[in-house]
C-alpha cells in the first residue's frame, strides 16, 4: 500500500537551515503529484510547495518563495524540502503528500505521512 514516511526535522534557529525527506513506498513518484504540507500550531495546514508527476516541476506560494526548494529523486522513490533562512512562523508540522494525477498541485490529496516536526527558535 502507499506509505510516506517523513525525516528531517528537529529544532533550528532562526537563519538556519534544514531537509526534509519524504521516503515513499507503494508507488512511483513521477506517477504522484506530491506536495509538502505545513500546519502551525492552531492554524489550518497550508501548502508549501509542489512538485508535478510528469516533469518535477514546482510551485511555491509566496511565504516559501526563495526560501524553500523542492525536488524529487526517482530513482531513490523519496521527495525533499530544503529550507533556507528558517522563521518562527515556519514552526510546525510538515506532512508529505501525494495524490495520482498528471499535474501539479491538485484541489486533494488521497495519500499523507504522519508528520514531522520543526521547531525555529532561539
Amino acid at each position: 500500500q502507499v506509505q510516506l514516511v517523513e525525516s528531517g526535522g528537529g529544532l533550528v534557529q532562526p537563519g538556519g537551515s534544514l531537509r526534509l525527506s519524504c521516503a515513499a513506498s507503494g508507488f512511483t513518484l513521477d506517477y504522484y503529484a506530491m506536495a509538502w504540507f505545513h500546519q502551525a500550531p492552531g492554524k489550518e495546514r497550508e501548502v508549501v510547495s509542489c512538485i508535478s508527476s510528469k516533469d518535477g516541476s514546482t510551485w511555491y506560494p509566496d511565504s516559501a518563495k526563495g526560501r524553500f526548494t523542492a525536488s524529487r529523486d526517482i530513482a531513490g522513490n523519496t521527495m525533499y524540502l530544503q529550507m533556507n533562512s528558517l522563521k518562527s512562523e515556519d514552526t510546525g508540522l510538515y506532512y508529505c503528500v501525494a495524490e495520482r494525477s498528471l499535474g501539479i498541485c491538485p484541489q486533494g490529496y488521497d495519500y499523507w505521512g504522519q508528520g514531522t516536526q520543526v521547531t525555529v527558535s532561539s
